[in-house]
């Protein structure tokens, strides 16, 4: 299944930089995507921008996935021509990449009716 089935993401931008977190609908569905969702496999995923590293860090109290993706938004806001300086469309990248979990981790009903337990 795809990432967005079973997480929503944000992200945001520090120069050159991007950040992306990755929020599972369900609590349970974190520890099956650690060891999906690693650096080499994100360095892949975004391979054709990505010129730096990907940095990973995890929030097991509150069920998030962080990645730091240096050298990706070409100069960032001030210096890149790329149409999304602000690297906001990847956060939909992310969430296109494919998750082998259960069945069971797809949220019953529209996502945003699921929420985070920690967010409702």
């Amino acid at each position: 299944m795809k990432l967005h089935e079973v997480a929503f993401s944000r992200c945001g931008d520090k120069g050159n930089h991007a950040n992306i977190s990755v929020i599972p609908y369900r609590d349970e569905a974190y520890s099956l995507l650690l060891p999906q969702l690693t650096t080499d496999r994100v360095a892949e995923h975004f391979r054709d921008i990505l010129l730096g590293t990907v940095t990973r860090y995890e929030w097991e109290s509150i069920s998030i996935l962080n990645f730091v993706l240096n050298d990706v938004l070409h100069g960032g806001v001030s210096m890149s021509l790329k149409l999304d300086p602000h690297g906001k469309s990847l956060q939909s990248h992310i969430l296109s990449m494919e998750v082998d979990l259960p069945e069971r981790m797809r949220p019953a009903t529209f996502p945003a009716s699921v929420g985070h337990s920690d967010m409702a």
